[in-house]
């Protein structure tokens, strides 16, 4: 696979994966525990969801940066 295709398919997936994420933690951020928590746990809340996307997209993008395996004619 060609690095320029391995890099379509991967920011592909990290958008669906971005979009899926957002959704859900908006969800997390209206139920009653987080929107009845004090200001600095809710804080602390977005500060955590708003970084923890990079650790699961963090083997894709590697994978997207990976040398090409086949050789260069």
């Amino acid at each position: 696979m060609t690095p320029r295709f391995r890099k379509l398919i991967g920011a592909a997936i990290m958008i669906a994966f971005v979009m899926v994420y957002a959704l859900i933690a908006m969800a997390v951020a209206q139920s009653h525990p987080v929107q009845d928590a004090p200001g600095l746990v809710q804080a602390l809340y977005y500060v955590l969801i708003g970084l923890g996307w990079v650790l699961p997209i963090m083997p894709l993008i590697k994978w997207m940066e990976a040398p090409s395996k086949q050789p260069h004619n």
